[in-house]
């Protein structure tokens, strides 16, 4: 049904790929764009204006890039999650946008069904990363992710953080645990608060270097 379809946002300051996805994920029932903007600051008005689930988010544009879009949309508070899709793999540019809040970090020459996949999942409340991208992030020995100590979290505050390192979201991380999903957010905001760090993705990363996964 159109009300339960995920709402997406397209920011690419070039219009052949913008027409490319839209082309694609208005055969998907579950997806519908509602709009597209051709560089950043726009891209953030937009997402303000129309309110979308998910934006897709190029990260080199002219005038307001990417990452500082980003950055923009977080001091607003918008709920939107933003997966970058890219071409860019350098950690110059993985880092910066993980750190400015992205929920995932795809490429351009993602296969078309994973990334309808990909929105999915983002917009279900998970960490995407390519194994690109997250062996970017991870091999850069300074990035913040937190300075927390492990033994400050409780053995239920481990489980649940292992988890999200998984790529599960809060109702799946209940669910496991026989939690409530209240619980669980309960949870995740000692966690960010105990480990210094500002989001679900950093933790995950977090857990990833502390050997919390399997």
């Amino acid at each position: 049904m159109a009300d339960k379809r995920i709402r997406v946002l397209l920011v690419d300051d070039h219009q052949v790929v913008r027409r490319g996805l839209r082309t694609f994920l208005e055969v998907q029932d579950d997806i519908e764009v509602v709009g597209e903007a051709s560089d950043g600051a726009e891209g953030v008005a937009r997402a303000e204006e129309l309110r979308p689930d998910v934006v897709l988010m190029d990260v080199k544009m002219p005038g307001t890039d990417g990452i500082e879009a980003l950055k923009r949309l977080r001091g607003l508070d918008n709920p939107a999650r933003v997966l970058v899709v890219t071409s860019f793999t350098e950690q110059r540019t993985v880092i910066p946008a993980l750190r400015a809040g992205a929920s995932g970090y795809v490429y351009k020459d993602i296969d078309p069904d994973a990334l309808a996949g990909a929105i999915r999942s983002v917009h279900a409340g998970h960490v995407l990363l390519q194994p690109e991208a997250a062996g970017a992030l991870l091999a850069q020995d300074d990035s913040p992710v937190g300075t927390g100590r492990g033994p400050a979290l409780t053995e239920r505050e481990r489980e649940v953080l292992g988890l999200i390192a998984d790529g599960r979201s809060n109702r799946e991380i209940a669910r496991a645990l026989v939690l409530s999903e209240k619980t669980v957010k309960t949870h995740v905001s000692n966690i960010l608060m105990k480990l210094d760090l500002a989001d679900r993705t950093q933790a995950a990363l977090w857990a990833v270097r502390h050997g919390l996964t399997d």
